[in-house]
C-alpha cells in the first residue's frame, strides 16, 4: 500500500491511496483460505473446498471486505504516519469508472483512491493566571425556608367540605372542564373531577378567578385567552372559552408546620426537615452560581485562544443550533421580521456562536488531556441512572438505549468530563466569592444574557443561552 499526501489546505488534507493488483489478490486469497477450513459445501469435506470454487461463489463479497479493510488500515496509516488528530471521520472517493472498479473487485488493476480528512488545529496553552472571575455566594434566608415550609404545608393540608356555599380564594373546587376554541373542542382541553385551589396559579391566567363565587352544583361558561408563550404552540394566544361544572367546594383546613409534617417527608423531626430544605436551597443556588462563573471563565478563554476552526465542525455545529433557532420560532410563531431582524443576519450571528462553541470546546479538550482529566465508567454509570430516573417507568429502555449505543453514552460522559476540565481550570484562576441576594444572583443573570444579545433582540434566546452556558 502508498499512501501519498497530494494537497495541504489549511486543516484539510488529501492523501492518494494506491494498492497494487498483486497485493488485493494475495489478501484475497488470504481471505478465502480462511473461508476454507469454515464454509461447509455440499459435495466437498470439510476443509477441502477449492480456492477456485471459494473465489467463484464468494470472490466479490470477500473481496468487499478486503477493499473495507484496506480502507481501515489507510486511515490508521494517515493518522498514524502523519502524527494528526481527526476532526472528522475521512471522507473516502473511490474511482467512478465502472470499468475499473469491476477489474479491482476481480484483483485484475490496482485499487487506488482518495482520501480526504480534517485534522484538529495545534493548540498553544496560554497562560491562564491573570483571569479572574467572581463567585456569587447567596446565604438562605430563614424567611425563605419558611417559606418553603409554608408550600410543604399546603400540599398536605386538609380540606373540609363547604356545602353549598360559594368558594373563596384558597378553597379547593372539584370541576368538570371541557374547552373549545371557536366552538370546537381541542385535544386536553376536557377532563373530570379535577382539584383546583383557586388562587394556586396552576391554571392560566383569569381561569381561576371566575370560579370565586360559585357553589356545588352551579355550571358556568368563561371565556380565558391562552397566553402567547404557551407551550402548545397551536393554542398559543388563543381565546377559548370552558364549560364548568362544580362538583364540589372544600374549604383549606388549619396549616400545620410541626415534627408530624416532617416525618410525612420522611425526616425525624422539624429541624431536620428545615435543614433539608436549606441544603437543597443552596445546591441549587451554588449550581446556578457556578453557571455564571462557567460563563464568565468560558468568556476568558474565548478571548485567549485564536485558532483556525475545522469547517465541518463548524457547519455540524452551526445546523445543530439554527435547528433550535428555527423550532424555537415556529413554536412562537415567530418571524425574522417580527423579531427586528432577517435571516441572512440571524444566520451571521448564530454562526458566530457555532464558532465560538466549537472553539472552547477544543481548548477544553485540549487543556483536559494536558491535565489529564478522566471520567470513570462510575461517574458515567451514576450519570446515565439520573438519566433514566427522569423516565419513570422506562428506565430499563433508557439504560439500554445508552449501553447499546457508544455515541448516545458519550454523550452522558461529555458534559461530566466538561466539569471536571471546567474545575481544573479554575484551580488556576483567582476565583473571588462575592455574597449576594437571591434576588441579585437571578437579576445578574438576566443582564448577562440582555449583554450577550446586544444591540437587537435576537430570536431563540434558549439557544443562544445554551451556547454561552455550554462550552461545547
Amino acid at each position: 500500500m502508498q499512501l501519498t499526501q497530494t494537497n495541504a489546505d489549511g486543516l484539510k488534507r488529501q492523501f492518494k491511496v494506491t494498492v497494487p493488483a498483486a497485493d488485493l489478490a494475495s489478501r484475497l486469497n488470504e481471505e478465502l483460505q480462511q473461508l476454507q477450513t469454515k464454509v461447509r459445501i455440499n459435495g466437498f469435506r470439510p476443509g477441502k473446498v477449492p480456492t477456485a470454487h471459494l473465489r467463484r461463489l464468494y470472490g466479490k463479497s470477500v473481496m468487499a471486505e478486503v477493499v473495507q479493510n484496506t480502507v481501515t488500515e489507510a486511515n490508521r496509516r494517515i493518522v498514524e504516519e502523519n502524527k494528526i488528530k481527526l476532526a472528522m471521520e475521512p471522507q473516502i472517493d473511490f474511482p467512478e469508472d465502472k470499468d475499473e472498479i469491476e477489474k479491482v473487485m476481480e484483483a485484475k488493476a490496482d485499487l487506488s483512491f482518495g482520501v480526504n480528512v480534517e485534522v484538529l488545529p495545534k493548540i498553544e496553552v496560554q497562560d491562564h493566571s491573570d483571569i479572574s472571575v467572581t463567585r456569587e455566594v447567596v446565604q438562605i434566608e430563614d424567611k425563605e425556608v419558611d417559606a418553603a415550609l409554608e408550600r410543604m404545608a399546603s400540599q398536605n393540608r386538609t380540606f373540609e367540605d363547604k356545602g353549598k356555599k360559594k368558594a373563596e380564594t384558597g378553597d379547593r373546587v372539584t370541576i368538570d372542564f371541557s374547552g373549545s376554541i371557536d366552538g370546537e373542542k381541542f385535544e386536553g382541553g376536557t377532563s373530570e373531577d379535577v382539584d383546583l385551589v383557586l388562587g394556586s396559579g396552576s391554571f392560566i391566567p383569569g381561569f381561576e378567578e371566575q370560579l370565586v363565587g360559585l357553589k356545588t352544583g352551579d355550571e358556568k361558561t368563561i371565556t380565558v385567552t391562552f397566553p402567547e408563550a404557551y407551550q402548545a404552540a397551536h393554542l398559543a394566544g388563543k381565546p377559548a372559552e370552558f364549560a364548568i361544572k362544580v362538583k364540589a367546594v372544600a374549604a383549606p383546613g388549619e396549616l400545620v408546620i410541626d415534627d408530624e409534617l416532617a416525618k410525612k417527608f420522611g425526616m425525624e423531626d422539624l429541624g431536620k426537615l428545615k435543614d433539608a430544605i436549606r441544603s437543597s436551597m443552596g445546591e441549587e443556588l451554588a449550581e446556578f452560581a457556578r453557571t455564571k462563573t462557567k460563563r464568565q471563565l468560558l468568556d476568558a478563554l474565548d478571548g485567549k485562544y485564536a485558532f483556525e476552526l475545522p469547517p465541518s465542525l463548524v457547519e455540524q455545529e452551526f445546523n445543530t443550533v439554527w435547528s433550535q433557532v428555527q423550532q424555537d420560532m415556529e413554536a412562537r410563531k415567530a418571524t425574522f421580521e417580527s423579531e427586528g431582524t432577517t435571516e441572512e443576519a440571524s444566520r451571521a450571528e448564530y454562526r458566530k456562536i457555532a464558532e465560538r462553541r466549537v472553539r472552547l470546546g477544543l481548548v477544553l479538550a485540549e487543556l483536559g488531556e494536558k491535565a489529564e482529566v478522566k471520567v470513570s465508567d462510575e461517574e458515567v454509570t451514576q450519570a446515565l441512572i439520573a438519566r433514566a430516573r427522569q423516565f419513570p417507568g422506562q428506565e430499563k429502555q433508557v439504560w439500554d438505549f445508552y449501553r447499546q449505543n457508544p455515541q448516545a453514552l458519550a454523550e452522558i460522559r461529555a458534559p461530566i468530563f466538561e466539569d471536571k476540565v471546567i474545575d481544573s481550570i479554575l484551580a488556576s484562576v483567582t476565583v473571588t466569592d462575592k455574597p449576594v441576594t437571591r434576588e441579585e444572583l437571578m437579576k445578574g443573570d438576566d443582564e448577562d444574557e440582555a449583554k450577550a444579545d446586544a444591540p437587537k433582540k435576537a430570536p431563540a434566546k434558549k439557544a443562544k443561552k445554551k451556547a454561552d452556558d455550554a462550552g461545547a
